[in-house]
């Protein structure tokens, strides 16, 4: 029974982390990368004009591609490393729970991340659809 339904949770975990980065993403753009970059500054986090838009950018596309299941442990390692810097920089130093602004729910970002990224994705992942393609073609 957990085999066949395990496909459908990593589908599930897959989409709801996804959506998660996805929506930090765009709100970080939309929000203004000048207000991100010097939020950035102000927490010390190296070289923020950089910094700020490639975040913004990871977590963007690092959410599609959690979405779709693709190249899944190059963008769960890359977000992992995001919400290290998140701990390091600004959540770290207000403790472990989330209410305090503490870093409680980027630890969670980040172990979701790595669960999924190394998973193999579950159901209708496009890593596992390309692997799956290459293990029934025939070589002649």
């Amino acid at each position: 029974m957990i085999d066949k339904v395990r496909p459908y949770t990593l589908l599930l975990a897959r989409i709801g982390i996804g959506m998660i980065f996805l929506f930090h993403g765009i709100q970080k753009f939309t929000t203004g990368l000048s207000g991100v970059t010097k939020s950035f500054a102000s927490f010390g986090v190296p070289l923020p004009g950089l910094t700020a838009p490639g975040v913004a950018a990871l977590e963007v596309v690092g959410g599609v591609a959690l979405i779709l299941g693709v190249a899944l442990p190059v963008f769960g390692t890359l977000l992992v490393l995001d919400m290290i810097g998140a701990i390091v920089f600004v959540h770290g130093a207000n403790g472990f729970t989330a209410e305090e602004g503490g870093f409680e729910f980027v630890l969670a970002l980040a172990a979701g991340s790595l669960a999924v990224g190394f998973s193999g994705g579950g159901a209708f992942a496009v890593d596992g659809m390309l692997s799956q393609r290459r293990r029934h073609r025939v070589v002649v």
